[in-house]
C-alpha cells in the first residue's frame, strides 16, 4: 500500500475516534468547575459526590444495553441520538442554576458516554482492514484517554483565565459536539441484526465468573482511586493550597489520566500476573500518598496520588479486558466486557459518593482515612485473590492491544 492509500484508509479512523474524543471530553470537563458551582449554589461534599455518582448511574444504565442495542440497530443508530444528549447535558451544565440541573446533566452525560463506549468504540474498529485493526483498537483506547484527559484541563484553563468559566467551556464543548455530531451524519446507516429487538441482561457463563471477578478485583479498586480524584480531587487540592486553582485542578486530571495510558502502553506486552501485581501495589501506593498528602499537606504528593491511581486503573482494566479475551469467546466476550466495566464502576460509584458524606459528618482527615483503608484493602483482597487463582485463569499470553478507560 503506498503512502496516500494507507493515508486515505487511516481517515475513517481518525473520524470515528473524533467522535469518541468529543464525547469523552464533555464527561470530565466539569471536575475544574465543581468549586464553583459548590460555592455559587451552597451544597456540602456529600452532595457533590452525589452529583458525580449520577453520572456514573446514567453509565452503568446504558452499558446494561447500549451494546445489544447498537449490534442490532447498527452504529449510527446509537450515535446521533448519543451525541444528541451529550448536547442537551452540555446546555444543561452551561445553565445549572440548581443541584437537580447539575444531576441531570451528570446522567445525560453518563448515557452518552455509555452508548459511545458501546457504539462509537466498534465504530472506530471497523473503520479499519483486518490488517489495520489492531492499530484502530489502539487509536480507539487513546481517543478515550484523551478525551477524558483533555476536558478538566481544558476547563481547568479557561476557568483559571477568562470570565464566566462556565458559559465558556460549555460553548466549546458544543461546538466539539457539533463537529462530531457532522461525523456521524456522514456515516452509512447499517443495520447490524435481523428480525425484533429482544433486550436481555448482560451475562457470563458461569465458567468464566472466575475469570471476570479477577479483573473487576484490581479494576475496580484502580478506578475507584480515579473516580475520587475527579470528584473530591479539586476540594482536596484547594484545601491544600489555600485557594481554589481551576488550572492545578485540570491539569492533575490531566496527568492522570496520561499516566493510565502511558502504563498501558509501556505494559501490553508484559506478563498478565505483573500487570495484575503492578495494578494492585500502585492502588495502593496511590491511597498511601492520598493519606501522607493529607497529613503532610503536600499538593505535590496529592498529584503523586493522582497518577498512581491512574497506573493502577489502567493496568487493571488493560488486564481485566486481556483476561477476558484470552479466555472467553469471542460470542460471548463483549457482554463479559460489559460486566467487567459495571462490576467496576459499581463501587467507583458508591465508594466516593459515602466519602463525600463522611467528609461532611466526621471531617476530611478521618473521611479520607476510612477511603484510603478501604480501597487498599480492596486492592490487597484483590493480590491474595491473584495467587490463589493463579493456575487456573492466567495463561502466559500477553496483552492483545491497550484496554479502554
Amino acid at each position: 500500500m503506498n503512502d496516500h492509500s494507507q493515508g486515505v484508509s487511516t481517515l475513517p479512523i481518525f473520524k470515528a475516534a473524533w467522535i469518541v474524543t468529543a464525547v469523552f471530553i464533555l464527561s470530565n470537563a466539569a471536575t475544574p468547575l465543581y468549586a464553583h458551582w459548590q460555592q455559587s449554589l451552597g451544597f456540602a461534599s456529600g452532595t457533590l459526590t452525589l452529583i458525580f455518582g449520577c453520572y456514573i448511574l446514567g453509565l452503568l444504565l446504558t452499558l446494561a444495553v447500549a451494546g445489544q442495542l447498537a449490534d442490532h440497530f447498527g452504529r449510527k443508530a446509537l450515535l446521533l441520538p448519543g451525541i444528541g444528549i451529550a448536547i442537551i447535558a452540555a446546555l444543561l451544565f452551561e445553565h445549572a442554576g440548581s443541584v437537580a440541573m447539575l444531576m441531570i446533566a451528570r446522567v445525560l452525560s453518563g448515557i452518552s458516554v455509555g452508548i459511545v463506549v458501546s457504539a462509537g468504540m466498534a465504530n472506530v474498529v471497523e473503520q479499519a482492514s483486518e490488517q489495520r485493526k489492531p492499530f484502530a483498537s489502539l487509536i480507539a483506547s487513546v481517543s478515550m484517554v484523551l478525551g477524558a484527559g483533555t476536558g478538566p484541563l481544558l476547563a481547568g484553563v479557561i476557568a483559571q483565565y477568562l470570565p464566566e468559566p462556565v458559559t465558556m467551556v460549555f460553548n466549546v464543548e458544543i461546538g466539539l459536539l457539533v463537529l462530531a455530531l457532522l461525523v456521524v451524519l456522514g456515516m452509512p446507516q447499517r443495520r447490524l441484526g435481523s428480525g425484533p429487538f429482544r433486550p436481555h441482561l448482560p451475562s457470563v457463563a458461569r465458567k468464566h465468573l472466575g475469570v471476570v471477578a479477577l479483573g473487576v478485583s484490581f479494576f475496580g479498586p484502580g478506578l475507584t482511586a480515579t473516580c475520587f480524584v475527579l470528584a473530591l480531587g479539586p476540594k482536596l487540592l484547594a484545601t491544600l493550597l489555600q485557594a481554589n486553582s481551576p488550572l492545578i485542578a485540570g491539569s492533575m486530571a490531566f496527568v492522570m489520566f496520561l499516566t493510565a495510558v502511558g502504563v498501558q502502553l509501556a505494559a501490553k506486552k508484559r506478563a498478565m500476573n505483573l500487570i495484575f501485581i503492578l495494578s494492585g501495589l500502585a492502588t495502593i501506593a496511590a491511597m498511601a500518598s492520598l493519606w501522607g498528602a493529607l497529613q503532610s499537606g503536600s499538593a505535590a504528593l496529592l498529584v503523586v496520588a493522582a497518577m498512581l491511581a491512574g497506573a493502577g486503573q489502567g493496568l487493571g482494566q488493560l488486564g481485566g479486558l486481556t483476561l477476558i479475551a484470552n479466555n472467553i469467546a469471542p460470542q460471548r466476550r463483549a457482554e463479559a466486557n460489559g460486566i467487567f466495566n459495571m462490576g467496576g464502576y459499581v463501587p467507583a460509584g458508591i465508594i466516593p459518593v459515602v466519602t463525600g458524606y463522611l467528609i461532611d459528618l466526621f471531617g476530611l482527615q478521618r473521611a479520607i482515612g476510612v477511603l484510603t483503608a478501604v480501597i487498599a484493602t480492596l486492592a490487597l483482597v484483590a493480590l491474595s485473590m491473584l495467587l490463589r487463582n493463579h493456575s487456573k485463569h492466567l495463561s502466559p499470553q500477553t496483552p492483545r492491544h491497550s484496554a479502554h478507560l
